[in-house]
């Protein structure tokens, strides 16, 4: 039975004896010669390769021109640059603002706890009299606040009471005229009721003209 060779593992490290590293040079330079040549043909890439061995030769490989790729490479590398720049400047800006608004909400919760009147221990005369005019301030506007909102629902109140006047005098004058149609209603009764009255209401059993005779 055949025993197979099993390959061992090439460690990666720089190869001692010069015979067999420009072996291996020659070798795996020409194996990624033709695997640049390969990719560029099978997956239509630009791809320009530039080796240099140890004794300063060079070998070099180019889909299209290595100069035109190498300028290419140069100028995406400069954008990739100054994108980069930018973004540093912005997360600098970003990070600044963010300490700037960190304090800034210190110092306005510090505020607040003292026109709380928390934290005023440290507080010189100055900064105590200062509060107190804040406070003053507050106080004046809140005020004043209130007062233009008593000044609005009287307002209001006035309005209304416009109205109920005016539908209590229309209410008014509506029922004057209800009692005035009541007081002529008895009147137009007793006309009627006289003229019910000089109606005949004799009861005669004869000849029509008998009954004229009898009234003649």
């Amino acid at each position: 039975m055949r025993r197979r060779m099993v390959r061992g593992k090439t460690q990666m490290k720089r190869i001692e004896n010069d015979s067999s590293r420009q072996v291996t040079f020659s070798k795996r330079r020409n194996g990624l010669l033709k695997k640049a040549f390969e990719l560029s043909v099978l997956c239509d890439a630009e791809v320009a390769l530039i080796i240099f061995s140890p004794t300063g030769k060079l070998y070099e490989f180019a889909s299209s021109s290595a100069t035109r790729t190498i300028d290419r490479y140069q100028k995406h590398m400069k954008d990739l640059r100054g994108v980069k720049s930018k973004v540093v400047e912005r997360n600098v800006l970003y990070r600044e603002d963010a300490n700037e608004l960190e304090k800034r909400i210190k110092n306005l919760e510090l505020s607040k706890r003292k026109l709380l009147g928390d934290g005023l221990d440290g507080c010189s005369i100055d900064e105590l009299q200062e509060l107190e005019k804040q406070l003053d301030k507050s106080l004046s506007n809140i005020r004043a606040r209130k007062n233009a909102l008593y000044r609005e629902q009287l307002d209001k109140l006035y309005d209304q009471e416009k109205l109920l006047l005016k539908e209590n005098a229309r209410l008014k004058e509506k029922l004057e005229m209800c009692s005035a149609a009541l007081l002529v209603s008895p009147a137009s009764l007793i006309d009627q009721q006289k003229g019910v009255q000089d109606v005949e209401t004799e009861l005669f059993i004869g000849l029509p003209e008998s009954r004229n005779s009898q009234f003649n």
